[in-house]
């Protein structure tokens, strides 16, 4: 019995490595030549593979038509063109070369990102990470959409507020605000704070109040103003409440396609950068920036270009 068994095995091994020559023998069989540029019928298989079967039948009605019209209208053509590129030697051509470059790039970036996979192939294990690091995004108190203009007195504050009152237009505050605010960061955007939670944190990167100033506007409704100025350190508040977003809880279900996705162009990003370095490290010969400024970079065809008079200096370039 373990004789057979063994005869078995040895058996069927040597009909799959039969098997793997004979379909390796039929896939590099030349199916197309066009001049010294030949294609396989390997070639020919993957090509068609890529192609959404709703479009391979358009083809035809059969399997062998299909095939035969697909090398007919799709292959033959494309070796055709490229042999003629290749006579008429386009590729030696700037236009060609940099359409051939950026065909290339774009290839090796496609490469990279179905080698990292789909979305969905982000585990969940890596989404939990993801979702317990940014929990601020997936869970948002209640937020106020604040104005402020921010005064050096409570006096000069009092009279803001009151000018505010009579006429409470974005117009009018706005004017105020380029008037009156010591904040030069929102002073130019009607003092404009963005959303903000009753800890002070905005959804404006980096910005942060002090928590008497969300407070206050809390107190009120959207639309109305705070009808005394808030003290904020050493200065004065005018705070205008614009309006409300309510609390929210994203759960980690709720999101998950979302990070996934997310990581996913990290993960992108984090490659196409190491990848470029690996490559530049390993090919650029040569940089010399110096010689940039040297570059004539003429505007395109038909455009206009606006005489300038003697002495005047072209927009953008300095003496």
């Amino acid at each position: 019995m373990r004789a057979r068994a063994l005869a078995a095995v040895v058996l069927f091994g040597a009909l799959g490595v039969a098997h793997a020559q004979a379909t390796d023998a039929r896939r590099s069989a030349v199916a197309v030549q066009v001049g010294d540029r030949a294609v396989t019928v390997g070639e020919v298989e993957d090509r068609m593979a890529r192609v959404p079967p709703f479009q391979l039948r358009a083809f035809g009605g059969s399997e062998a038509e299909i095939r035969r019209n697909f090398v007919d209208q799709v292959i033959l053509p494309e070796q055709m063109w490229a042999k003629g590129a290749e006579a008429r030697h386009l590729e030696t051509q700037v236009p060609t070369r940099f359409d051939l470059d950026r065909v290339r790039a774009e290839a090796t970036l496609r490469a990279l990102r179905e080698r990292l996979g789909p979305p969905s192939a982000v585990s969940m294990a890596d989404v939990q990470a993801y979702y317990d690091k940014n929990k601020p995004r997936y869970d948002a108190p209640e937020r106020y959409q604040i104005w402020r203009v921010l005064c050096a007195t409570k006096e000069e504050a009092s009279s803001v507020l009151a000018e505010a009152k009579k006429d409470a237009t974005v117009t009018h505050w706005n004017k105020l605000a380029r008037d009156h605010s010591l904040d030069k960061a929102t002073y130019l955007r009607g003092g404009n704070l963005g959303f903000v939670s009753l800890d002070g944190t905005s959804n404006e990167a980096g910005l942060k109040v002090d928590p008497a100033i969300p407070k206050a506007a809390s107190l009120v409704r959207d639309g109305e103003l705070v009808s005394e100025p808030v003290a904020e350190g050493s200065s004065f508040a005018v705070v205008w409440r614009r309006g409300t977003v309510g609390a929210s809880h994203r759960s980690i279900d709720d999101v998950k396609e979302q990070i996934q996705a997310a990581i996913l162009r990290e993960r992108s990003e984090d490659e196409k950068k190491k990848l470029l370095a690996e490559l530049r490290a390993k090919n650029l010969k040569e940089l010399n920036p110096e010689l940039l400024t040297g570059i004539d970079i003429q505007p395109p065809e038909g455009t206009v270009v606006p005489r300038r008079r003697p002495g005047q200096v072209p927009p953008g370039s300095s003496r």
